[in-house]
């Protein structure tokens, strides 16, 4: 028997993984970075801990890819261009040297389950004197920023 075009099933779309991102006050921001000790990041150093998961710079982040990409040739990191102006921008530095992405079990993007235990225990230090935001981003390309067009080769 011949199946008719909506009798085939559709492949299963990936299921969505996670993000969280935290931005510091600007002294918290900086020992995060350095890995110098500073009381007030404690709490924050806790729950993290209690869920395998650590801070990554995103400015950090950037500036590594770059590197990476100029000791192995740019060619192969799509990235590259965009990346070196945002991290050679002032503004965008200065934005992204208090931002960090939270990798759980050595991951960038986690399931649904991970993120939201991460987030409940996260959320009472918003606003306080360390963590000002919290985000949460998705892998869904809609939900995220695409490079522009000046950096497509």
């Amino acid at each position: 028997m011949a199946r008719r075009r909506d009798d085939v099933e559709a492949p299963e779309a990936a299921p969505l993984q996670y993000q969280l991102r935290v931005v510091l006050e600007d002294r918290a921001a900086e020992r995060a970075r350095g890995g110098g000790k500073y009381p007030a990041l404690g709490p924050l150093q806790d729950i993290l801990a209690r869920h395998g998961a650590v801070l990554v710079c995103q400015y950090d982040a950037f500036a590594g890819y770059c590197a990476e990409a100029e000791r192995n040739g740019v060619e192969g990191y799509p990235l590259y261009a965009w990346t070196r102006a945002t991290i050679e921008d002032p503004a965008k530095k200065a934005k992204y040297v208090r931002s960090f992405s939270l990798h759980v079990a050595g991951e960038e993007v986690y399931d649904g389950n991970r993120a939201d235990a991460l987030e409940r225990d996260l959320r009472p230090l918003v606003g306080g004197a360390v963590v000002k935001t919290l985000a949460r981003h998705d892998t869904n390309p809609a939900n995220n920023p695409q490079m522009p067009e000046r950096y497509r080769s």
